[in-house]
């Protein structure tokens, strides 16, 4: 069992990781001169030069020899690399282009996307009550599909290409800062590459924003390290069922900027949508609580057992007669 400090404290690198991430958004809208392509490319750039100052603060070398000795997982962090970078680049352009709530309905649906996922990719066993949130959040869909006339196409893709990395980085096994240094690594060149081809077009807002936007795109790196490493120093230190809980927090806080900054519309479809969504969430986290509980108790049964069936070996032990002295033997 962790301490509770250890407890406290990652609880609270938990609730900062998925804050700063449910914040972005604020983030992102204050580089709108720049476009969504060029916000993405000095995003993968500059988280780079982070990654290697953290695994030189860190020491934390030792994984990358491996790593270049096996092409499979070399592929898996380039599908990672690609699937990741198409995830922020249509986050990045909803949140400019209007759709914050839409965007935060994606991470809402996201756990319910790698439950399916889980299904039909990994052939996993849902319980009764993950399939009935797993139809809840279908449904979910076909109410906001048949209100607006539309697929909310941006809130499947978010959840879509998210599953899709959670799912390559099985395969992986990388830890957090291993694996965000080892897909910056792929993104690096690319991201030059199209930062170089824009200043060469003049369409550079780094060289022609201003020393403030200037500034802002260099931090991407940092908006993109920091929340990375707190919800590693968070996992380390907590159940997953309580960073499944945690994970809320992050589209919670995008809902309420797309609302109350924003001022985006929310009809009584989108509501009605949200609200299904929402339910959905809460039977899928009643039953991670349910059987976290069931779990935790047959463990301490079953240690009870043990415990017992111990004490009476050696309660036997103790009392069980000594045997006779073979004729002739002395101690």
């Amino acid at each position: 069992m962790q301490p509770r400090s250890d407890q406290r404290a990652g609880l609270a690198y938990g609730a900062a990781a998925y804050t700063m991430w449910g914040l972005l958004p604020l983030y992102w809208h204050l580089l709108d001169a720049a476009s969504p392509s060029e916000i993405l490319a000095h995003r993968m750039a500059w988280s780079l030069p982070v990654a290697v100052v953290i695994l030189a603060v860190l020491r934390r070398w030792a994984w990358v020899g491996p790593l270049l000795r096996q092409p499979r997982k070399l592929a898996l962090v380039l599908v990672c690399a690609v699937v990741i970078s198409t995830n922020w680049f249509l986050y990045i352009w909803a949140v400019n282009a209007g759709h914050v709530l839409e965007a935060s309905l994606g991470y809402f649906i996201n756990p319910l996307v790698s439950i399916a996922f889980g299904v039909l990719v990994l052939r996993e066993r849902l319980r009764p009550l993950q399939w009935t949130a797993v139809g809840i959040g279908a449904l979910a869909v076909v109410v906001m599909t048949v209100a607006y006339g539309k697929v909310p196409w941006i809130a499947l893709g978010l959840a879509l290409s998210f599953a899709t990395y959670g799912l390559a980085k099985k395969g992986i096994k990388l830890d957090g800062i291993e694996g965000f240094s080892a897909e910056t690594a792929m993104q690096f060149l690319p991201a030059l590459g199209y930062l170089i081809f824009l200043g060469a077009r003049g369409e550079s807002s780094f060289t022609t924003g201003g020393v403030g936007q200037a500034l802002l795109l260099s931090a991407c790196g940092v908006a993109t390290a920091v929340p990375l490493i707190c919800f590693g120093a968070s996992a380390m230190r907590l159940p997953l069922t309580v960073i499944g809980m945690l994970q809320y927090l992050a589209p919670t806080f995008q809902f309420l900027l797309g609302l109350t900054v924003f001022h985006e519309e929310m009809p009584p479809e989108r509501w009605a949508g949200f609200a299904l969504v929402w339910a959905a969430l809460a039977v899928l986290t009643w039953d991670a609580l349910r059987t976290a509980r069931r779990a935790r108790g047959e463990l301490a049964e079953a240690a009870a057992r043990a415990g017992e069936a111990a004490a009476a070996g050696a309660l036997q032990t103790a009392v069980a007669p000594a045997e006779p002295e073979a004729p002739g033997v002395k101690p």
